[in-house]
């Protein structure tokens, strides 16, 4: 697991949520790990779904509003996001629509898909609908993997 991660991880809950948060928006990094650990050491798999959805979800508002604010200069700088991925979410914005921002949990693309709701000023409702539905479905499934494996082994 990442170094982030790993420091993250002694403080349950409260690490999740800020690696989620900051998965999201500033730092690549994954919070996967953290979600994996916390269950098998038999946090309630629930909080953990939350707690993660929540967080990564909160990050991805962070993006929509710097894409909604038009702060070009933040989003490579902060969001280490290139003009290609920028170029690469739009065409899958349009292709799309906002039912693509169910994505969003994807590596790479995914981190521009909410600058790119933001710049084309989509409505904040649709965004949050679509983005925490994708969010909760990706650590859903993941928290479903790691405990059938658990319960496997």
């Amino acid at each position: 697991m990442d170094t982030l991660g790993s420091i993250l991880l002694p403080y349950g809950y409260s690490g999740l949520f800020l690696a989620s948060f900051l998965a999201s928006t500033v730092l690549p990094l994954g919070s996967e790990g953290i979600v994996i650990l916390l269950i098998a050491r038999n946090f309630n798999i629930f909080s953990v779904v939350l707690v993660a959805t929540v967080g990564n979800y909160l990050g991805a508002c962070t993006s929509y509003y710097i894409g909604l604010a038009g702060r070009t200069q933040l989003i490579g700088k902060y969001l280490h996001i290139n003009a290609a991925q920028m170029e690469h979410a739009q065409v899958w914005f349009e292709k799309y629509g906002s039912w693509s921002l169910l994505f969003t949990w994807v590596p790479v693309l995914g981190d521009a898909l909410p600058v790119a709701a933001g710049m084309m000023k989509l409505k904040f409702g649709i965004f949050s609908i679509l983005v925490f539905a994708g969010k909760l479905l990706r650590y859903g499934a993941l928290a479903y993997l790691v405990h059938v494996s658990i319960d496997i082994l």
